[in-house]
């Protein structure tokens, strides 16, 4: 016993004097009563108050596997809202690649969020709420995972939120029995209904913890922007939020592939056929790694698409999200909405010489190929590599955030804004990774740490990156940007003048090594329509 004292009294010594331990602290004046029960968070070092595994539904097992989400369980006592809650169940991944944050407890009981206020928010204080939508494909992703803290967001004078919904095979089947039981008579689309419950949480307690339910922005990167614009069509979502921010990602994108009801119902009797079970009973009884490894081997072409969302369900999705625009009936909100200069690739962004970039366009665009090399013009190699990123980018990603521009112009009446991130990570040297994000420049998803200031997330565990001032002073405008935007429903500052986007100036906000308003080729973006594309040309989605 002796001896454990000494080691203890040594840790301590190297460690400092004691006061200066940081120990996270209880929020005066918990615990909160919100609809469920009350709950008591914790103080941050930075002040923030912080309530971390907030249950928004039941949790969705046994039963309750493929349905709807249903509320929480009304609790005596109080919970302790000071740890995050497990992801949803998913594959793990490998901890040599850029986006590593550390291992995280995984459960298919994992309908929570968490939530963060700034220190001297108060209930009824009607603070700008920011709810984020994680990406990951929809088969990937946590609300625990660093990069997606919102402390920094709360610190600047907002009320953030993020929380788990369910992923792959569990977020997303469909079969015709779960449509036979179901009272709307559709099926699949839970991780989408999971969002909504979590907005409508949001909607009947974010003011106990100092936000206003009537202004709520919803925002996400990837997967997460896609969920985002779906929701700005759902009916469902129709007043749980007033402002949209998307980055990287849209179902707007006319090159996107819709999975329709029947087609992803097709594909769940696949996935019952290969699980071995006979009845919906005996797959909800299966042990969740067991759905989990049917995803993956499955063998039936399932683990591309059974991980995307059904898109037109007739309850989620009416119809589709550009028919829904198209018809006026979009949830009329202001929206931001941007991209990576560097996130999209395919041969034309991959030619290494001018003879390789023609043919690349002889191949993709056929008797329009000529047209395309007049309005992506080329003379030598360096021209061609060029021509042929930016061709990639604004007939991939661009195309998409331009879709929904034009679409909102049509027949909204709320403003649409636009961005570009361009700013390349400064990697530490000799650092590297399995995916190699170095390669391809300002890569998708590295927009994000700077508008919730998560920079450091990247070097929580070895140095990956060696920040500079100039990263520093970008977030800050970012997230400024980003700030204003859900207070008002308009990004500019006073550092950042930003036009907003309309068929006539089609401009939108750079961010990289300056920050500045450019515009978009009205030729180049016309040029890159349905009817351009040829059977042979590639879609890239990224989220």
């Amino acid at each position: 016993m002796r001896t454990l004292l000494l080691t203890a009294a040594t840790v301590l010594a190297l460690a400092g004097p004691l006061h200066a331990q940081v120990v996270d602290r209880p929020v005066p004046g918990d615990p909160l009563q919100i609809d469920s029960g009350k709950v008591a968070g914790k103080v941050l070092a930075s002040g923030v108050k912080a309530y971390f595994g907030v249950p928004f539904a039941a949790p969705p097992v046994r039963e309750l596997r493929w349905r709807d989400p249903q509320p929480v369980k009304p609790w005596k006592g109080v919970y302790n809202a000071d740890r995050k809650a497990p992801e949803c169940i998913q594959v793990l991944r490998r901890k040599n690649i850029n986006h590593y944050f550390g291992e995280e407890a995984t459960n298919e009981d994992c309908l929570y969020l968490n939530v963060w206020e700034p220190a001297h928010a108060k209930p009824g204080a009607k603070l700008p709420v920011v709810v984020f939508i994680y990406g990951g494909g929809y088969s990937l992703g946590s609300s625990g995972s660093a990069l997606y803290d919102g402390e920094n967001v709360a610190k600047r004078g907002a009320v953030f939120v993020n929380f788990n919904y369910r992923l792959g095979i569990l977020g997303n089947m469909a079969h015709p029995e779960l449509t036979a039981e179901s009272s709307h008579g559709s099926s699949g689309n839970y991780g989408f209904l999971d969002q909504v419950a979590a907005l409508q949480w949001v909607q009947r307690n974010i003011a106990r913890f100092g936000g206003d339910p009537h202004n709520v922005t919803i925002s996400g990167q990837s997967a997460g922007a896609s969920s985002v614009s779906a929701h700005t069509a759902s009916p469902l979502s129709k007043g749980l939020f007033h402002r949209a921010f998307a980055m990287s990602g849209t179902f707007m994108d006319p090159g996107r592939p819709l999975i329709g009801r029947m087609e992803a119902e097709k594909i769940g009797l696949e996935v019952q056929k290969a699980s071995g079970a006979t009845t919906l009973a005996e797959m909800r009884n299966l042990p969740a790694d067991k759905v989990l490894e049917l995803q993956k081997d499955c063998q039936l072409g399932c683990a591309g698409t059974i991980t995307v969302p059904v898109i037109v369900d007739g309850y989620f999705l009416p119809d589709s999200v550009p028919n829904i625009y198209a018809a006026g009936k979009q949830n009329d909100v202001p929206i931001l909405d941007g991209f990576t200069r560097d996130e999209s690739s395919n041969a034309l962004r991959t030619a290494a010489t001018l003879d390789e970039y023609k043919t690349t366009a002889k191949k993709l665009f056929g008797e329009k190929s000529e047209r395309f090399l007049q309005i992506y013009p080329a003379s030598t190699d360096a021209e061609a590599k060029a021509m042929g990123k930016i061709a990639a980018r604004e007939g991939l990603i661009e195309l998409g955030a331009n879709s929904w521009a034009v679409a909102q112009s049509r027949t909204g009446k709320s403003p649409f804004y636009m961005y570009m991130f361009s700013r390349v990570h400064p990697f530490a040297p000799g650092v590297t990774f399995y995916d190699n994000p170095a390669a391809i420049g300002a890569y998708h998803t590295s927009d994000l740490p700077y508008f919730f200031d998560t920079l450091d997330a990247f070097n929580l565990f070895r140095t990956t990156r060696e920040w500079t001032p100039l990263d520093r002073e970008l977030s800050a405008r970012m997230m400024d940007s980003l700030l204003a935007f859900a207070r008002t429903g308009n990004p500019a500052t006073r550092a950042t003048p930003w036009p907003r986007w309309t068929s006539e100036q089609p401009q939108l906000v750079e961010f990289g090594e300056d920050t500045r308003v450019i515009s978009e080729s009205r030729e180049r973006m016309a040029f890159h329509t349905p009817e351009t594309l040829t059977s042979s040309t590639p879609r890239l989605s990224r989220d």
